[in-house]
């Protein structure tokens, strides 16, 4: 079995940088040429001689990048151990330390943001590895694999987060390079697979029995980004804001402590043993993901932006693409859509409704009703024998906000009510792994996972988290009747209050981090999951988030929105145009950049005369005038920035968005159209067609 190495070294010098592991002399080196990025295997013992400027001891290599001047290898300088999942130290990654290939000799302000978006990304970025045990599949795709393959191979391709940055490793590990043709196996060990989410490993009891409970959100690195710039599907069928949530029960596990080896394990599995007792393993997934269609919110600076849908016959491909990985990976899929029936929202609805009724063969429709709402559940299901695995779809609407309006929120519970016979049916991963199997990780598996319950909301944030922590509530409920902690019909609540709590803010802390990494806000709503009930309190705070969010989302989530498409290889700086410097200089003309600096020194210089107490005896017909002036002012600006929004929002610099390219051109066209301001635009757009050019004359020069 080859895993990663846990203690790496890594020796720089001139012409290379050099890793090894002090605890398996006998392994290959892996030494990275500079400046060319060649990468080979060496004997370690050959290397005690060579001259190095700096030796130090790293985590693990995250991966290489090449950017616009050099490229950097990532290496993880810092790991905080968070915990061990059924024996197996997992770390969160805290700090990273770029290398370069080569001493720069120019200075490039697009290299320095490049270096700057990423290193910013990374530190808030909750990433999370483990260097014995396979933290991107779910413990019942674990246990159909074969442990005796390198871990990396192992690793489910959607939630393989560095897998671009890994690209170069895994390249030289099935090609070889120059020097090296053909496969190179030696080189498994330094690659080192990490997974962005949540990852929370909590040692408690459950009425005085000892257990262990795990909750880990797997993000997928497709179509990863943030929540206006990435909506809908991609062309290959990924959707947005895609994480896979997997609830964790583990018995008789006597090994979370955080120090320590035991057993027969070695250094570089980390592994701490148990006792001699069968460990059982309980794990429940659940799915989430945008609406699998083609749309998109176009941000405007209102607080509602504008929804587009293109058709759906040309988002049929991707959204058959999506539920067929679906239905692989998964088998029955349950579409719990929360989204409004009503107003803005209805749009995207219809849109998913189509979709499955031209997935499934003989699509049949079934309306609820009561007395809140004309559409309480609607179902689409198909009919009489299944003809394709897309029968396999099971489309359930819940019309969430208008059960729970006025702060019913055990209304909620309604929808779990009527899926009770899927979940009945549906089950949940069971296995035990016995004392003799602990070496290579076997796990006899007793039970399995028939489908999986795919939540979404417009965000797949909000709704999407109360109702997945009610459903994982339900299960475990189950859970724990099935282990004979708990007689059939009574809930963890009345059993444990104390575990109840835990269970709750567990979920609560899954919402907030997914949420943030989605929308730049921890999740409204979670006083429901915390308290089991909608407070005042909570209400107060969710429009705190509410305000949070739209300022983010307009104003800040463009560099964020860049630094995932340079981390996940949306955007590669070194395929890039040559005459692209300058990439993420504001190319809008000087005049409409200057308007909101217009407008808020307007505002500022009427509350000066306001607040100014006047000299006895003097006019007050200047002061009026002033006062006039700057309010005419500061009105016609603020007029202009909300009439042309599309020219304020924060936007991707690195792969911009066609529907908001579109709407820009759309914006700065009707600016051209202007008396006044259309003669300066056009000045403006001659002078950067004129530095353009100059740019990329210089780009050229610099190549040579």
């Amino acid at each position: 079995m080859t895993l990663p190495y846990r203690d790496t070294n890594v020796q720089v010098a001139s012409d290379s940088y050099i890793f090894s592991s002090p605890s398996s002399p006998n392994a290959p080196a892996l030494t990275v040429d500079r400046p060319t990025g060649d990468i080979r295997l060496s004997d370690a013992s050959f290397l005690g001689g060579k001259r190095v400027s700096r030796q130090s001891s790293i985590a693990g290599i995250l991966g290489m990048i090449q950017l616009r001047l050099d490229k950097y290898i990532v290496v993880i300088t810092k790991a905080q151990p968070v915990g061990r999942l059924k024996g197996h130290m997992v770390y969160k990654v805290v700090s990273t330390e770029f290398l370069p290939l080569r001493e720069r000799q120019v200075h490039d302000p697009d290299e320095d943001r490049f270096l700057a978006l990423l290193g910013g990304f990374v530190k808030s970025g909750p990433m999370y590895f483990s260097y014995s045990i396979d933290l991107t599949n779910s413990f019942q795709r674990q246990s159909q694999h074969d442990t005796s393959t390198p871990l990396w191979t192992r690793a489910d391709d959607r939630f393989f987060w560095n897998r671009y940055l890994q690209s170069d490793l895994i390249d030289f590990r099935t090609r070889g390079g120059r020097a090296q043709p053909g496969p190179q196996h030696g080189i498994d060990p330094y690659i080192l697979p990490v997974i962005f989410g949540v990852l929370e490993i909590v040692p408690t009891t459950f009425k005085s029995t000892p257990l262990t409970v795990v909750l880990i959100s797997r993000r997928s690195r497709h179509r990863a980004g943030t929540r206006y710039f990435t909506r809908g599907l991609d062309e290959e069928g990924h959707a947005a804001n895609y994480n896979e949530t997997e609830q964790i029960v583990i018995l008789n596990d006597n090994s979370h402590g955080l120090g320590g080896f035991a057993g027969t394990n070695d250094m570089q599995s980390g592994m701490r043993g148990a006792e001699d007792k069968e460990m059982q393993i309980m794990s429940y997934v659940q799915t989430r993901g945008s609406v699998p269609a083609y749309w998109a919110e176009v941000n405007q600076l209102k607080y509602t932006p504008k929804i587009q849908i293109k058709s759906i016959e040309a988002a049929y491909p991707a959204a058959k693409a999506h539920f067929d990985e679906q239905i692989r990976i998964y088998g029955d899929n349950y579409l719990v859509n929360l989204v409004n029936q009503k107003g803005r929202e209805m749009r995207v609805k219809q849109a998913y409704e189509q979709v499955v009724e031209m997935l499934v063969s003989s699509p049949k429709e079934k309306r609820e009703a009561d007395q809140r709402t004309d559409e309480k559940f609607h179902t689409i299901e198909t009919t009489g024998p299944s003809r394709s695995h897309f029968d396999r779809l099971h489309y359930i609407y819940f019309d969430y906000h208008a059960e729970t309006k006025g702060m019913q929120m055990h209304r909620a519970q309604l929808l779990i009510d009527r899926m009770r016979d899927a979940l009945i049916a549906q089950q949940y991963f069971r296995a035990v792994e016995m004392p003799a199997s602990r070496i290579d990780g076997r796990l006899e598996v007793r039970n399995t996972q028939t489908s999986v319950v795919r939540t979404n909301c417009m965000d797949c944030l909000d709704r999407t988290n109360v109702v997945q922590s009610m459903l994982a509530r339900w299960t475990l409920d189950r859970i724990f009747v099935d282990l004979g902690l708990m007689h059939k019909g009574t809930r963890i609540a009345d059993e444990d209050p104390a575990f109840e709590f835990m269970f709750r803010n567990l979920w609560a802390d899954n919402a907030d981090v997914v949420s943030n990494s989605y929308s730049g806000t921890g999740a409204m709503k979670t006083d429901i999951t915390r308290m089991g009930k909608r407070t005042k309190r909570g209400a107060l705070q969710d429009g705190n988030v509410a305000v949070t969010r739209y300022i983010k989302n307009n104003f800040l989530d463009g560099p964020r929105q860049d630094a995932f498409d340079l981390f996940l290889g949306v955007y590669s700086p070194g395929s890039a145009n040559i005459g692209s410097s300058l990439v993420f200089a504001d190319r809008r003309p000087v005049l409409i950049q200057a308007v909101p600096y217009v407008a808020a020194f307007s505002l500022f210089f009427i509350f000066v005369a306001l607040l100014t107490p006047r000299a006895p005896g003097s006019l007050v017909w200047p002061l009026r005038i002033f006062l006039i002036f700057f309010a005419i002012t500061a009105a016609w600006s603020l007029r202009f920035i909300l009439n042309n929004g599309m020219l304020y929002v924060n936007w991707p610099k690195l792969s911009p968005r066609p529907w908001a390219t579109e709407g820009y051109r759309e914006t700065i066209g009707k600016v051209r159209n202007d008396k006044i301001l259309g003669p300066l635009v056009a000045r403006h757009e001659r002078g950067l067609s004129t530095a353009r050019y100059i740019n990329a004359e210089e780009g050229k020069k610099r190549i040579e």
